[in-house]
């Protein structure tokens, strides 16, 4: 079993070689048998090289911004920002480990959407929100 510095660099390098387009790197972090989830969607994905091909075949340009990774042990949530052909979308993935593998993410989608004034008293503006 890894340790949570360890993991926390293999969640990194994750994201870092998704960015760089890196299919490999990118997907070593699943076990073979590993589900991804899209609730939003309702599609579920089985096997490391099935998740590997939905992603393969995705056909806008993609970059993903790091925001941070949060957790310990066996789960993991990463905040990223996901631009396809240049709109961002903000994305929370949930990773469990089993034997220091991916073996379910659950990935949520969440588009920006303008504030209601009616909250406008309440609110401060989130610094560097892109």
């Amino acid at each position: 079993m890894a340790d949570d510095a360890t993991t926390r660099e293999r969640i990194a390098e994750h994201w870092t070689a998704s960015e760089q387009g890196d299919i490999e790197t990118e997907h070593a972090i699943y076990a073979a048998d590993a589900m991804l989830d899209y609730h939003q969607s309702g599609e579920r994905f089985r096997g490391r090289s099935t998740i590997q091909a939905q992603r393969g075949g995705h056909p806008a340009e993609r970059h993903f911004t790091l925001v941070r990774i949060v957790g310990a042990g066996d789960v993991w949530v990463s905040e990223c920002v996901i631009t396809y052909d240049g709109v961002s979308t903000r994305s929370v993935s949930i990773m469990e480990f089993d034997s220091g593998l991916v073996a379910h993410e659950t990935q949520y989608f969440a588009d920006p959407f303008p504030a209601p004034s009616s909250r406008a008293a309440l609110a401060e503006i989130i610094p560097d929100q892109d």
